[in-house]
């Protein structure tokens, strides 16, 4: 691989060391995403995450099922946090990410951590993807220093549900080369509804542009495979609950249009789903076709859709498979 990922320099210079330290004191009090919880992390004092100091891995494997510039022939380097600062009532990953009693059991080191990264870089992937990555990011900070040390060169993949703290994502700068956030919502009412988070709309814009400002819109390749870039993620819900229009035009609008998409039509009704009969369903062609034609009206032309009948492909089961959750 002739790319070189940015945290190498960062490392020689002794720049990212001083990341570290900085990370560690935004774990007390904790202030490592929005929710602003103040607990004292590195004492296992618990906030809405469920998460206490040391990192939760629930799975990790070669992934083939991201977009294809990620997945690559190999597949990316996919690690799969526990626990989750969002509480989604229609979460895919719920027996992953709201299930605290069990995913406690399996902390792990932030040597372990390291090593699972060197692991997967050895088993030939892409990249390494950092799934669910945002409450556990100042430790993450920590294991990428020491996976350095052993000699980790892949890009980096910080793969998040956009509900992330600025002043987490500067300390990132330079050391992350691909971001890949969800924009779930275009509408603070609906994400408290569905999401239990006040204020989804507002910081997620603050958090997405933060890595727009980073990465910028174009997507830099090495082969068929994408090293550093910003690909924005929307899940389509059924009855326009993410009120996609307002995800759009705020991408187009206030960051670049330019910026590359993918409009994911895979939803589901799981977890919590029944609680609400208008989430309680897969969406409908006619509901994906005006997304497809949202995108025309505010011209988003780069990216990805799906078929209306992806929902059928993209059901991990952390339960019966950690190895290979995504056995479609």
């Amino acid at each position: 691989m002739s790319f070189e990922p940015s945290y190498i320099k960062l490392y020689k210079s002794g720049e990212l060391k001083e990341r570290v330290e900085r990370a560690e004191k935004i774990l007390n009090p904790c202030k490592c995403c929005p929710r602003n919880c103040l607990t004292n992390r590195t004492e296992n004092e618990l906030g809405v995450c469920l998460s206490g100091y040391l990192p939760i891995i629930s799975s990790f494997t070669p992934h083939f099922g991201e977009e294809p510039v990620l997945s690559g022939s190999n597949g990316a380097g996919n690690i799969f946090f526990g626990n989750c600062n969002l509480k989604c009532v229609f979460c895919q990953n719920h027996e992953i990410s709201q299930n605290w009693k069990v995913e406690s059991e399996k902390e792990v080191s932030f040597e372990k951590l390291a090593d699972i990264m060197i692991e997967l870089q050895k088993k030939g992937c892409h990249n390494i993807g950092l799934v669910s990555p945002t409450h556990f990011s100042a430790q993450i900070l920590k294991s990428i220093y020491i996976a350095i040390e052993n000699g980790l060169h892949l890009p980096i993949i910080y793969n998040t549900n956009g509900y992330d703290s600025v002043e987490m994502l500067k300390l990132f700068h330079g050391i992350i080369d691909i971001y890949l956030p969800d924009f779930k919502y275009g509408n603070d009412e609906y994400a408290k509804k569905y999401s239990k988070v006040n204020d989804y709309f507002e910081k997620s814009k603050l958090a997405i542009k933060e890595m727009y400002i980073q990465v910028g819109s174009e997507l830099i390749y090495e082969g068929n495979v994408v090293v550093k870039g910003l690909i924005i993620r929307h899940l389509v819900l059924p009855n326009d609950l993410a009120e996609s229009e307002n995800v759009f035009k705020y991408i187009a609008e206030e960051l670049s249009p330019n910026i590359h998409l993918s409009v994911m039509s895979q939803y589901y009704p799981t977890f919590m789903s029944k609680v609400d009969i208008l989430i309680d369903r897969t969406i409908r062609e006619s509901e994906y076709d005006r997304i497809l034609r949202l995108l025309d009206k505010y011209n988003l032309d780069n990216g990805w859709t799906q078929e209306i009948e992806s929902f059928e492909a993209y059901r991990p089961d952390f339960n019966v498979n950690r190895e290979k959750p995504f056995s479609f």
